[in-house]
């Protein structure tokens, strides 16, 4: 069992920050879950999935994330597993009880004093008012980013009307609403709600 947990620490190295590892590691091990790392997706950086049909439950997470948004990635899912096992599919998905499993994944963390100090502040911050992911804190989703081997332009770095492509598309920014900004595609002149930390090329 100790062989097991030490390779799977290993491995979850190449992915995670290496201090957390061995915290990760007994978090996954311990909640008995196909654990998978996948090839990036552009829809979701992970999910969980589970089926009465199923042996265990399935857990996966995109392997082309930096080091910091794949720790909180893979315990936001297994917050969900979490509130899965307690009250099944008969509470919000990321309701008041999917919240509360997520903080208690997170303690551990907060309490080591090993985040990077802006990482630090942005969790403390946003630990008492939760989204439902990362994305949808737009303070969080700014501080992982930072984090990423390559930087990128974001959409919120452009001015109004702008012109950037996105997935081979061109769009003009328009206003901002919430976290997204209405951009028109100029050919087809339809309008697309994108959101304000998408990685753009400018024009």
């Amino acid at each position: 069992m100790q062989h097991k947990r030490d390779q799977f620490i290993s491995t979850l190295s190449k992915f995670a920050p290496a201090d957390f590892a061995p915290y990760l590691a007994d978090c996954i091990l311990a909640a008995g879950v196909q654990f998978k790392i996948v090839p990036g997706r552009k829809t979701k950086l992970g999910d969980f999935r589970s089926h009465p049909l199923q042996r265990k439950p399935i857990i996966t997470v995109n392997g082309d994330l930096n080091p910091y948004s794949f720790l909180i990635t893979s315990l936001h899912e297994i917050a969900h597993l979490d509130t899965y096992r307690q009250y099944g599919f008969d509470v919000e998905p990321h309701g008041l009880e999917w919240k509360n499993a997520f903080r208690h994944r997170l303690i551990p963390l907060l309490e080591s004093k090993q985040l990077p100090p802006n990482l630090q502040r942005a969790l403390e911050k946003s630990f008492t008012k939760l989204k439902a992911a990362s994305g949808s804190d737009l303070h969080l989703s700014r501080i992982l980013k930072t984090f990423d081997a390559r930087q990128v332009t974001l959409l919120e770095q452009l001015p109004i009307h702008a012109e950037f492509i996105l997935q081979n598309k061109y769009f003009i920014k328009g206003e901002l609403r919430r976290t997204r900004y209405l951009c028109t595609e100029k050919s087809s002149k339809r309008v697309y709600l994108i959101h304000a930390l998408a990685a753009v090329t400018t024009i």
